[in-house]
């Protein structure tokens, strides 16, 4: 945590330029960016200040983008996905646009629909090393891939390892009428007791959770 320097006094909340919403000390912000083509920044709020004019600043810990990471997007990161960084800032409270909700993956994956307030983090970040924590998450399927949320996956009756359609030969509409599945290698050894209750489609508990949302 910052110290408050003199001249300066912590403030409780900040009420966001223009609306009725406030922000409290470790709110999720969306901040603009000084390029206005990009997405706004997100960030976490550590500290707000004032100093003798009311002039009021943010300490805020800085979220990534899986692109603005070292190692860049990858097929597995969500469309909502960020890492939390090691990269602290003091910015104006004016660049403030509005609050955001930064959810654990778990909660995410428990979402019945997505808003576009909604985000998610599973790793955090160093920004200089481009070192993620933890450095390992269980995959799954053949192409062993990280749980990617958006995806709809089906679990195989006989291994009950979960499976992206496409990498078993099918489309997203066909996994979607499945009663019952097998993989390749669960087929190969005739594998052949089946589930009675109707095939589910996408992981159902963390880290593999119902995928099914509608984004706003």
């Amino acid at each position: 945590m910052a110290k408050t320097k003199p001249g300066k006094k912590d403030l409780d909340s900040y009420t966001i330029k223009g609306t009725n919403k406030f922000v409290k000390v470790g709110d999720c912000v969306l901040m603009r960016p000084s390029d206005l083509d990009k997405p706004p920044y997100v960030a976490r709020v550590e500290k707000i200040e004032a100093d003798h004019r009311n002039n009021v600043t943010v300490y805020v810990r800085w979220y990534y983008r899986p692109e603005e990471s070292i190692g860049g997007r990858r097929q597995f990161h969500g469309a909502k996905e960020l890492f939390l960084s090691d990269h602290y800032d003091l910015q104006s409270a004016h660049t403030i646009e509005g609050k955001c909700i930064v959810h654990s993956f778990k909660n995410y994956t428990k979402l019945e629909n997505v808003g576009a307030e909604d985000y998610f983090c599973r790793f955090e970040y160093k920004a200089a090393t481009g070192a993620f924590t933890p450095d390992r998450v269980a995959v799954y399927c053949k192409c062993e891939m990280p749980y990617n949320p958006d995806d709809l996956m089906v679990q195989c009756d006989g291994c009950k390892d979960w499976f992206h359609p496409s990498c078993m030969g099918m489309t997203i509409e066909q996994a979607k009428k499945l009663d019952h599945f097998l993989c390749s290698d669960c087929t190969s050894v005739g594998y052949g007791k089946r589930s009675t209750n109707g095939h589910p489609v996408s992981p159902k508990s963390e880290p593999k959770v119902e995928s099914k949302r509608r984004k706003k």
